[in-house]
């Protein structure tokens, strides 16, 4: 996969958030261009996140996703059920292995493997930077997880 900027994931992000509109065409090609994230999303193991916690994965996704097609056009492959499973398997052991105990520590042992480390500086600083308190301290972890996982997934397909 072609390198993801900060500007463009910085622009995507501005708009998604600012535009309605922009939001519900996103939500519209999610549903149709990738049915397993979105079928992963309604699964058991999301009822553990708060509703404001599940909307703000929403949104994120579209702006990892919003930013990809940016870079790559208007086509991304349709991620698979297994190589999402894989990709989250591989990223719970990488967390599993580290023994820092505050969040950001944590999340050092991603950077030094990614091509896409605008994308997961992104991600970190969404998880971290919220003040709105749309998230809760457990919620930060498996939705950094989520989103990487996300990423290496398509990451192997582009």
């Amino acid at each position: 996969m072609q390198f993801i900027d900060e500007a463009i994931i910085d622009q995507v992000a501005v708009h998604l958030g600012t535009s309605e509109e922009a939001r519900a065409l996103a939500i519209k090609h999610f549903e149709t261009e990738q049915p397993i994230v979105l079928a992963f999303l309604f699964s058991e193991n999301f009822e553990v996140f708060l509703p404001r916690e599940r909307e703000y994965l929403l949104f994120l996704i579209l702006v990892v996703l919003e930013s990809i097609k940016k870079v790559h056009g208007k086509s991304t492959p349709m991620i698979t059920e297994e190589g999402l499973s894989i990709a989250e398997e591989a990223n719970w052991g990488k967390m599993q292995e580290v023994s820092a105990k505050k969040f950001r520590e944590r999340l050092d042992v991603f950077f030094s493997s990614t091509p896409q480390e605008d994308l997961l500086a992104f991600i970190e600083d969404a998880l971290l930077d919220e003040e709105e308190g749309i998230l809760s301290k457990e919620g930060r972890e498996p939705i950094f997880i989520i989103l990487k996982s996300i990423i290496d997934a398509l990451s192997g397909m582009l």
